[in-house]
Order: C-alpha cells, then structure tokens, then sequence
C-alpha cells in the first residue's frame, strides 16, 4: 500500500520529482551553462575551424556561428514541442518523458566527445538534440503531471516544469564558473554534467505511473486507467476512485473531444483558451525575463561594481529567481491563478518601465544606478509570483484531456518561437535602441494584464470540464 500524507502518495512524489529533475532540470541547465562558456568555447570553435578546414573567421563570423550555437537550442525546442502533442496522444505522457531522456542522454554524449574529436558540428547537433527535448518537455511534462495529481495538487504539481528550469539555469551557471567546469580543459564536462542527474532520475523508470486520463479516455482501456489509479491514490481510497473515473466516463463522452491540430484550431469553443495559453506563454518570453539577466552584468558594471562582483551580482539575481521560484509550488495550492497573473504581470510592468527610465539617465541622476538593480530584483520576484510559474502549466487546467496535448503543443510553440526572435533580435534592439528596448517588455506586461482581467476564468481547485464551458463562447465568454 501506497504511504500518504494527506492526497499524496511515495509513487506521485517520486513521480514527480524524478521527471523535474531528470528533463526539465537538464533544459535548464543547457540554457544557462553557456553564458559563461563564451569565450572558452568560441576560443575552441576558432581552433578547430583553423586545424580541421584551415578557415580563420573574423570577429563578425565568429559571433554570428556563436548565435547559431545557442540559438538552435531553441529551433530544438520549437520541433519538440510541435511533435509533443502527437507524440504524447499516440504513445503516453510516459512514453514523451522517456523520448526526453534518451534526447538528453545522446546530446550529452555528442557534447562529451565534441572536443576530445576536435568536431564544432557535434556540438551543434548535441545543442540541437536537447532542445528537442526541452520542447517535448515543455509540452509533455505539465500535462502529464497534472493528471496524474488529484485536482487539490494539480497547480502544485504543474508549477514543476518551470521550477525545474529556473533551477537547472542556476545549477548550470555555477557548473560554468571556471573554478568548476569553466576552464578551457573542461567545458565539455561543463555541459555534459547534467547527464548524471538523467541516469540516475530515470533509474526507476518502471515505478512511473502512466496517466490514468490518457489511458480512459484517449485510449479506452478502462482496466489499465483503474489500476493506475490505485497506484496513484491508493488501493483502500476506492471512493476517490470511483470519483475520478465517473468525472473520466463524463469527459469521454463530450461531443466535442476532438485531440488532431486541424480539429482542435477549427473548434470555435477552443479558440479563447487556445489564444490565452499561446498569449501566456509568448508573452512570458517577451517579457523581459531573459533580456534582465542577458544585460543585468553590464547595468552592475556601469553601477560601479568590478568585473567579478558584477558577476557574483548576476549569480545572486539567479538565487533569487530560484528562491522564490521555490514558493511557487505553496502558492500555486494556496492562491487562486487570476490574482497572481494580475499582480504579476502590473507589477512587472512597472518595474520594466521604472528601470528603462532609470537606465536611460543614470548618468544624469546618481541614485538611478541603485534604482536599476533594485528594479531587477524587484521584477524577478514579481516574475516568480505569476508570469513565471502560470503560463507552462495553465493549458492543463483550461483544456480537457482530449485536446490538451495540441493546446500545450501550441503553447509550447509559442514560447520557443518568441524566445528565438528575442535570442535574435535583442542584441540588434538594443544597439538602436538603448534604455528604451525595455519599453515593449513592460507592453507586453500591460497585455498580459488585459488578457487576465478579462479572458482567463479562475481555474484553481474547478472542474476542468466547469472552466472550459466558462469559455466556450469565444471571446464573447463571461469570466468575470
């Protein structure tokens, strides 16, 4: 028998920390164990491409093969999540995490044998491969955990995904200091050492449940679906049980289960949720969160702070993103998703507006340069209350079963496409632009305001089936 403390089960806890750490971690980590391997790896690429094709790149070309090396991560990521959704309706929740492991566990390989073959292109298919398997991870992995969880833990459970990413960032920027795994003699173990953390997640691979939804309603294997359950719940909780496959039986039999992309974009009821999550999870990335920490180290320099201590202020930014991202699975429990989106996403906002401002003239005002990294910090805390966390997971509690995988397929898509354009275009907006580059991320925080307030119902602790008749009708829809 199962042991409980209160809904959960060991199966569901060790379910659901060993997928965290074992995809989404190592995704994480591929993101940020680059940003300090900079210099040491386009030092090695300038090498080899002179010994192996005697071809000497100048300064220009050798930052534009440095953008191709970090920005097909996210071409990766863009593939995987548009095979997640047939991927995890065809073969299982189970089977997509197992897709991910094996991705991770190749890419891991290319990357440890890159420099000892002297070869630049199995760097690049390794970063390729592993971000397929972030985007089958962000499309696969929420989804999965939310149903497997009882509807009390369900936010609990789908914050998981994105605290695993802030922590595997952190985890890979501490492995990519050169006091660890930084030097020249050992960056390929830098970005390989997340492969450990894989084997041994995936190590009780078969005490991982698959999901008791996809099993009843997707596939109709009523038997399976049942005895899943009692490993989830417990085999003395029978009227939990019996619960949860009356609420399956009524969601099997909606006229409208349709789970292909053509039928899912053609349902007019989907088209607000679907709109919601694609807005969500874009709009996350077009937020600023990525522009922060790619400028946070010239804002500390130009504040006065040395190379090192800019550094150091950089990794504690870090910290803090992953220290409060920490709450995310108490607050997700304990308060409702509308309020958090809203107070998240004005407050950042303001805080991106206030540090473009104080940015622009710091040279003019001398507290401006304080004010700056005040409004990092304050806007990465503002982050982790509600744009971070809601977004990956939101499509499991708008969608039901049938059409989830596409609506997180899309989601997904969305997220990895606009962090790509941000990859691209950042750098370039930035020299035109200066200060006021972050002018749009606080729009598109005003945006995501807007789509709050009057498109997203509350969604904590309701009936799936309840929340997608609430907004069925379009953007004529009443959720307020």
């Amino acid at each position: 028998m199962e042991k409980k403390t209160g809904e959960w089960t060991t199966r569901l806890a060790v379910t659901g920390v060993a997928l965290t750490l074992g995809t989404a971690l190592p995704g994480g980590y591929c993101i940020g164990v680059m940003n300090n391997l900079a210099t040491v790896i386009c030092d090695w690429c300038s090498d080899v491409l002179r010994m192996q094709y005697s071809v000497v790149l100048s300064d220009a070309a050798m930052n534009t093969l440095w953008s191709a090396i970090v920005s097909v991560f996210l071409l990766g990521g863009i593939v995987g999540a548009i095979g997640g959704a047939w991927m995890s309706n065809k073969f299982g929740r189970k089977a997509c995490m197992l897709l991910c492991a094996s991705l991770l566990l190749n890419g891991a390989i290319l990357f440890y044998c890159c420099r000892l073959f002297k070869s630049v292109e199995l760097l690049v298919i390794g970063r390729f491969i592993v971000g397929i398997s972030a985007g089958l991870t962000t499309s696969s992995l929420p989804v999965y955990l939310c149903e497997l969880a009882p509807l009390s833990l369900r936010g609990t459970l789908g914050v998981l995904n994105g605290m695993g990413f802030t922590v595997g960032v952190v985890v890979g920027q501490v492995c990519s200091l050169n006091g660890v795994f930084g030097a020249a003699d050992k960056w390929h173990i830098a970005i390989s050492f997340y492969v450990i953390l894989v084997i041994i997640c995936f190590a009780p691979v078969c005490y991982f449940p698959e999901s008791p939804k996809w099993l009843y309603i997707v596939k109709r294997n009523n038997k399976a679906a049942h005895r899943q359950l009692e490993l989830l719940r417990g085999h003395d909780k029978s009227d939990v049980i019996t619960k949860e496959i009356d609420e399956m039986e009524t969601e099997r039999n909606l006229k409208n289960q349709t789970s292909s992309f053509g039928e899912v974009l053609k349902n007019p009821a989907l088209l607000l949720p679907i709109f919601i999550v694609c807005v969500y999870q874009g709009g996350q990335q077009l937020s600023g969160i990525n522009a922060i920490f790619y400028y946070s180290v010239s804002i500390f320099k130009r504040a006065g702070m040395s190379a090192e201590a800019a550094e150091l202020t950089n990794l504690a930014v870090g910290f803090v993103n992953l220290g409060v991202g920490l709450f995310n699975p108490y607050l997700m429990a304990k308060v409702n998703r509308r309020p958090l989106m809203l107070g998240s996403s004005i407050c950042c906002g303001i805080f991106l507006f206030s540090f473009a401002i104080m940015l622009k003239y710091m040279d003019y005002i001398d507290w401006f340069a304080t004010g700056c990294i005040a409004c990092i910090f304050l806007y990465i805390i503002a982050f982790q209350l509600g744009i971070g966390p809601i977004p990956p997971f939101i499509a499991s509690e708008l969608f039901e079963v049938a059409p989830r995988s596409v609506a997180m397929s899309l989601s997904s898509i969305s997220c990895w496409g606009c962090c790509f354009i941000l990859c691209m275009a950042f750098p370039t907006l930035q020299v035109a632009w200066g200060a006021w580059v972050f002018l749009p991320f606080s729009i598109t925080c005003a945006i995501l305001f807007v789509v709050t307030y009057y498109y997203l119902p509350e969604t904590r602790n309701r009936d799936i089936s309840q929340v997608a008749r609430s907004i069925s009708n379009g953007f004529k829809s009443k959720v307020r």
